[in-house]
């Protein structure tokens, strides 16, 4: 990348550190300290996005490694994508699909108003058609979908409980909003979760249950110790209707490899090691309109 090119890149992103006052409580801009060029937003004290305004697509959080390694292996540069971006926050995977997929469009939705107007005017994110954000309920927007009306949709929305831990809403956890998920990508496209939670498993095992009963292929991306239950982290979830890799892109085992290749290395459950995981656990049958009452 040319230093013009980046200079510009540079000039659209106007970041003032700071607390500032949300709807959902209060956000807070402030320097990585660990990486250089880098910012973090923090959401009521915890960690939910890393902005580095001129490398889009150098993402510091390791799910949103592996989305992108998933979605890398299935769709070539120069596919045009709709994707839909449940949950916002600062929009870091917009902003990394936009560069990523030039042709490409994004819709990302938050409740939070207050919280998506501050992305809009700190983090240089490209401007509609290209990136629109709208302000709305996940599962209101799931349920509203055609059929076929996207190619990619990623869910990464978490609530703060009384307990002060971050969960997702059960109304967009069940079987009903993963049909209605494989419902909008269609045939070819892929619905991506980005799951959250404790060494108890059994909340994943309902999660991929309900899509291995709405998508032929289910894909689950961690690391050994999450997939073992040691400890709290993250475990990327995608659905598909074929196989997760392009063969014209590498195929299965080229993404494996690259998961492999992660600073933390990571590994890919699919076909029986899916199954077994799941291991008859049945899925969750929450409504997707039901609104939660937060814990």
């Amino acid at each position: 990348m040319s230093k013009q090119r980046r200079n510009q890149k540079q000039s659209a992103v106007n970041i003032e550190p700071g607390i500032y006052e949300i709807d959902s409580g209060t956000a807070e801009i402030k320097p990585d300290p660990f990486t250089p060029g880098a910012w973090v937003l923090l959401l009521n004290g915890v960690q939910s996005s890393q902005i580095i305004p001129d490398e889009p697509q150098r993402l510091g959080f390791e799910y949103m490694r592996w989305i992108a390694i998933a979605l890398g292996f299935r769709y070539p540069q120069d596919a045009n994508l709709r994707f839909l971006h449940l949950g916002g926050a600062a929009a870091t995977l917009a902003r990394w699909g936009a560069d990523r997929y030039p042709n490409s469009r994004h819709t990302t939705v938050e409740m939070d108003a207050k919280l998506t107007e501050l992305a809009r005017n700190n983090f240089g994110l490209p401007r509609a058609p290209i990136v629109k954000m709208r302000v709305a309920e996940a599962g209101e927007v799931l349920a509203e979908t055609r059929p076929e009306s996207w190619d990619v949709i990623i869910r990464d929305v978490f609530i703060g409980t009384t307990r002060g831990d971050h969960i997702t809403p059960m109304h967009l956890t069940g079987l009903e909003a993963a049909e209605k998920a494989a419902s909008a990508v269609g045939p070819n496209g892929a619905y991506l979760i980005n799951y959250g939670g404790s060494p108890n498993l059994n909340p994943a095992r309902e999660e991929a249950a309900a899509l291995a009963q709405a998508f032929k292929h289910v894909t689950l991306i961690s690391d050994a110790t999450m997939f073992k239950g040691r400890r709290r982290g993250n475990i990327v979830m995608v659905g598909t209707q074929t196989p997760l890799a392009n063969p014209d892109l590498g195929g299965m085992d080229a993404f494996t490899a690259a998961l492999r290749a992660e600073p933390l290395p990571a590994q890919a459950k699919f076909g029986a090691a899916t199954a077994n995981f799941i291991a008859g656990t049945p899925p969750s049958l929450t409504p997707l309109l039901l609104r939660q009452e937060q814990p």
